[in-house]
């Protein structure tokens, strides 16, 4: 019974502040601004003048050739884990790395 009456003086209570929430509230408006524009310029004395650009002829650069060995010390390239390029400058190391070992 305690139970019930509290609800129903709660239920009553809320509906009081309900009716009063809603005499209270009022819509509030924002008055009306004049839109506002902006124009991009530079001030004044930092205009970029006109530069043309340099003319240095008709060609182009030149390519940079591609590094090639030309010596005799290495005999080869081996593979040893994982695409790991070795260079082979014996017939031993040949051996080792095919049997993927390191001197």
């Amino acid at each position: 019974a305690d139970e019930a009456r509290r609800a129903r003086e709660l239920a009553a209570e809320w509906g009081r502040n309900q009716a009063k929430w809603a005499s209270m509230s009022t819509k509030v408006t924002t008055p009306k601004r004049e839109s506002l524009s902006y124009t991009l310029s530079a001030p004044a004395g930092r205009e970029t003048k006109y530069i043309p650009s340099r003319n240095t002829g008709d060609g182009i650069a030149n390519t940079k050739q591609i590094p090639q060995y030309t010596g005799t010390k290495i005999l080869g390239i081996g593979t040893m884990h994982k695409s790991n390029a070795v260079p082979i400058f014996s017939d031993e190391e040949a051996v080792e790395i095919s049997r993927m070992r390191r001197g």
